[in-house]
Formats: structure tokens, C-alpha cells, sequence
């Protein structure tokens, strides 16, 4: 069942479009990956698809009882700034906002939610640490626990591995594949070729324009792969990658 479809959307600031003609869908158990030039309009797709922004033009739906509240996001530049005094439980209960309200406090529920989430993420040991302290893959953990507060059905991120060393960052990516194993739908936008794509099932190139939606192995034969990606080599190691997910 499709949960996102997009009809001849333009999105951009202002309006001044940065990218348009883009059509796709995005289904229940999908693991969608945005990939694209610097300054293609891949995070202003994905501040649209947020509300964050409206269209210049097009059609946005949000089907299956979606609303934007319940979609997790974890941005390109972290909301909670590396310096921020606060504890590591403290931020993830903050994915909770958007369901508590005006309340000043968090119900019994709510909590446990939290408390699932940072199991999950396996940083309950260092719920009461103060976030500023901890390395760059244990914020990471830190601020996808907190958006798995906020959701059930949908996790959109933005260039989450930036600054990251391989391990970790490979790291990362299992963790997503694993969400998206329990049934979590995910749209990432990534430039890390090719560890971003090998666990997608769908690929959405837009460069101004959109250039290619499609099943991942689709992609990698594609002519706008060509394009986008020459090097064999790369092109190979995807493919690799991609058939071992899918055996």
C-alpha cells in the first residue's frame, strides 16, 4: 500500500523552483534512498515531504491515514547542537513534544516509549550522560531513538552518517536496515555511494529534475546511473552489495 505519492511536484523557496518534475511513490516496508549532485534539491524534497515547506506546484498526498506528526525525522544538521546540556534521556523523550502537547510533563507511557526506543538503540546505559559528551555514532543513536519516539510508520533522514568514520557509519546503516527489516518505512538522502543504496530497495536520482525512480538493481543498469556515476568500479561494488542483501 503506498503511503507517499508525489504527482509533477516542484519544490524550492520562495517560489523559485530548485527541482521539479518529480513523480514517485513511496510504500509501506519501502526503503527509499535520494541520491543526487550537491545543491539538486534533494533536502529541499525532503523539507517539502516534512510540511516544512510547501510546493511551488504539484501534488503531495499523504495516504493511509499518514499525518506529518507521526513521521520521524532525523536532519541533516542536528536539531539538538553538539553542545546542548542535556541528557541523553532527556532528548529522546523531546521526540515526544508533538504528542504531549502543552503538558510540562510526560505521562507513564510515554516514558516507557522512550525507554523501548533507547533499548533499541542500545543506549540505555547512557541515558543520564549529558549528550555533549558522547562520540558522534552514540549522538547519532541518541537522536534516532529520539525520532522512533515520534514514529511507527515513517523515518526520514538527511545525510545522517556526515562526519562519521566507516565503521561507525556502516554501523548506522545496519541499524536502519534493521528498523526497515521490523516493518519501518525509510527515505534517506545520502551522497555515500555505495554503502547508502545497498540496503534500498528503491533509488529516486533527481539532479533539478527527476532522472530515475526505480528498484535499486534497476538503477544500477540504468543509463542515468551511467551518467550520474561512471566509475565501474563503484558501479560494481553496489551491484555486489545490493545481490548479497538480496539473497
Amino acid at each position: 500500500m503506498s503511503i507517499i505519492k508525489v504527482n509533477n511536484l516542484s519544490v524550492g523557496y520562495e517560489g523559485k523552483a530548485v527541482a521539479t518534475g518529480l513523480n514517485f511513490t513511496v510504500d509501506e516496508g519501502d526503503y527509499l534512498c535520494i541520491i543526487g549532485e550537491n545543491g539538486a534539491g534533494k533536502s529541499t524534497l525532503m523539507k517539502t515531504l516534512l510540511h516544512l515547506i510547501k510546493p511551488i506546484e504539484g501534488n503531495l498526498e499523504y495516504m493511509d491515514g499518514l499525518m506529518p506528526y507521526e513521521i520521524g525525522y532525523l536532519p541533516q544538521h542536528t536539531l539538538v547542537q553538539k553542545d546542548f546540556p542535556a541528557s541523553v534521556e532527556e532528548i529522546v523523550l523531546s521526540g515526544l513534544l508533538s504528542k504531549s502537547g502543552l503538558r510540562p510533563f510526560y505521562t507513564k507511557n510515554e516514558k516507557e516509549i522512550a525507554a523501548r526506543a533507547m533499548n533499541k538503540m542500545d543506549i540505555t546505559h547512557l541515558k543520564k550522560k549529558c549528550y555533549r559528551n558522547l562520540s558522534g555514532g552514540q549522538k547519532q543513536r541518541v537522536l534516532l531513538a529520539r525520532a522512533l519516539c515520534a514514529t511507527s510508520k515513517l523515518l526520514v533522514l538527511d545525510e545522517p552518517t556526515t562526519g562519521l568514520d566507516p565503521k561507525v557509519t556502516e554501523e548506522f546503516y545496519k541499524l536502519i536496515s534493521d528498523l526497515n527489516s521490523e516493518g519501518l518505512t525509510v527515505i534517506m538522502v545520502s551522497h555515500d555511494m555505495p554503502s547508502a543504496i545497498k540496503y534500498s530497495n528503491k533509488i529516486l536520482l533527481v539532479n533539478q529534475t527527476q532522472k530515475f525512480f526505480g528498484k535499486t538493481l534497476d538503477y544500477i543498469d540504468s543509463d542515468a546511473r551511467k551518467e550520474f556515476d561512471g566509475d565501474l568500479e563503484t558501479v560494481k561494488k553496489v551491484e555486489r552489495s545490493v545481490n548479497k542483501e538480496n539473497d
